[in-house]
């Protein structure tokens, strides 16, 4: 599978094989959607993801890894946000 374009953040930065991308929909909510390069099924079978579905995703996982500390909502924000600048510095 080829990697996906965009802006995205490595949820573990020791693992550079897993990347968390990021987007505003068209309301300005940020999704978060995974993809991993042993793992292709995940991006293919996973859509793009809110917080709001996320946390109520939180029920299923009691007991086992807080997936919740994948999706970090400040550092998605900096990295829409300089992606936002480099597409502008691009097209001046």
């Amino acid at each position: 599978m080829k990697i996906p374009d965009g802006p995205f953040y490595y949820p573990n930065p020791a693992n550079k094989k897993e990347r968390m991308y990021v987007r505003e929909d068209e309301d300005g909510q940020i999704e978060f959607r995974l993809w991993h390069q042993d793992h292709p099924r995940i991006w293919e079978e996973h859509g793009w993801l809110d917080l709001g579905i996320i946390k109520k995703a939180l029920s299923l996982y009691k007991g086992k890894d807080n997936p919740l500390k994948l999706y970090d909502l400040e550092v998605a924000k900096a990295v829409l946000r300089d992606w936002k600048n480099k597409q502008r510095s691009k097209n001046d």
